[in-house]
């Protein structure tokens, strides 16, 4: 038998194994605490510790999580693999962003980071299609993908919403999406939505020649979510939309493995993020609910418009690189950059995210002086004038419609 105490729990020789979670958090201690105090107590409770010095098997302190590296306002923690259940993020997400939250030896606490092993890791799906998506699915092979939402998001009929859709895939727009609050409203029912919208992307693709797709806002109760799902499948759609974070990882788990069934593709709607990562000092941070995501095996995510649309800035480059980096084989996820952009935003918005993504405006689209048609076409102008490496302005001399959003918008940033 061997006892431990929370001074156990710290070891800064020690070096992590290749099968441990290795997660880096940033901390302030609570009153009367230094940060070796409360880096054992968070190592303690998110693991196999009490506030009580315990007398245990030896084994036991074999799944002791251990503090490794102690610095001014940060640790990082080593948690051996035998920890976690394959397959299950709601069991490592109450051990690693779990009771921690809440302790009174830490005045504040933010999950900042994780390294993810190999056998943890691929116990998850990963996406389905990834960056294929683009491809298989969609013909944006060599260009960002482009969506828009019908503004106002809520509110329109049924036969409004799907003339909406119609109006931008013909004026170039690759995928409709609903947005995260409209699922099945007495103004606009779900079932009657899917079937009229998809039958105006028919109609759209034969116009165009271009394939076009709907992402469709299935978040519910899970048991909902996959008859939503199957309905989707039926009418012959290609996405599912999830708000995954207020729908939760479980769910979106059993929608990843019904997907697959369907061939269906996953969008990610990161409504609700903000509770867990705006404040710097406190919570998780979405570089980690983007991870956790892509084990769930979302195809896209949104990230960010680093800074240049309405929402707050955080590291979106940074995001992305990781979503689009190798992990042990597993497919990649496509970063979807939305907010408040428009097409005078589109030259500075690649130039710091890259071109591998997805644009997404609803605003820029729909409030074009001439309409959503117009919008869309001054929107995929603005990407073809960055794709041919022709300044915004240049091309829109040529381009009436991306020539009227630039006089409406210019390049400011809206808030």
């Amino acid at each position: 038998m061997t006892g431990i105490k929370y001074e156990d729990f710290v070891d800064t020789d020690y070096e992590p194994t290749d099968t441990d979670l290795v997660c880096e958090f940033v901390l302030e201690p609570g009153e009367g605490m230094d940060m070796m105090d409360a880096a054992g107590r968070v190592a303690s409770e998110s693991s196999n510790g009490t506030w009580a010095a315990l007398n245990v098997p030896d084994r036991v302190t074999e799944l002791s999580a251990t503090t490794f590296e102690v610095g001014d306002g940060n640790i990082t923690v080593a948690y051996p693999g035998a920890l976690f259940e394959d397959g299950n993020m709601a069991q490592v997400l109450s051990c690693i962003a779990g009771n921690i939250l809440g302790m009174k030896a830490v005045e504040s606490i933010r999950l900042n980071d994780c390294e993810w092993p190999e056998e943890l890791a691929t116990s998850f799906p990963g996406p389905q299609y990834g960056s294929d998506v683009k491809t298989e699915l969609l013909d944006a092979r060599d260009r960002p993908a482009t969506a828009t939402v019908p503004k106002p998001k809520v509110g329109l009929s049924t036969e409004q919403h799907a003339q909406v859709g119609y109006d931008a895939w013909v004026g170039g727009i690759d995928l409709l999406k609903d947005d995260e609050n409209l699922t099945d409203q007495s103004f606009n029912r779900f079932e009657d939505r899917v079937k009229q919208s998809l039958e105006m992307r028919d109609r759209a693709e034969d116009e165009t020649g271009d394939r076009k797709d709907y992402l469709v806002n299935i978040t519910a109760e899970t048991e909902t979510m996959l008859d939503r799902l199957k309905l989707v499948a039926e009418q012959g759609g290609g996405f599912v939309m999830v708000d995954v974070v207020t729908a939760g990882w479980s769910s979106v788990q059993t929608v990843r493995e019904h997907a697959e069934r369907h061939g269906l593709a996953i969008h990610a709607h990161r409504a609700m993020h903000a509770a867990f990562d705006r404040m710097p000092h406190h919570g998780v941070s979405m570089r980690v609910l983007a991870q956790v995501a892509r084990l769930c095996g979302v195809d896209h995510i949104h990230t960010g418009t680093a800074g240049l649309g309405k929402l707050e800035n955080e590291d979106t480059v940074g995001i992305n690189e990781w979503l689009q980096s190798d992990l042990y084989g597993m497919n990649d996820v496509v970063p979807v950059a939305s907010g408040g952009l428009h097409p005078g935003i589109v030259e500075p918005l690649l130039d710091a995210i890259g071109t591998d993504v997805m644009v997404q405006a609803g605003g820029g689209i729909h409030g074009h002086p001439d309409g959503t048609a117009a919008g869309a076409r001054a929107l995929r102008q603005a990407v073809d004038a960055y794709q041919a490496g022709i300044p915004l302005s240049d091309y829109g001399q040529d381009h009436e419609e991306l020539g009227v959003a630039l006089d409406k918008w210019g390049t400011d940033t809206p808030r």
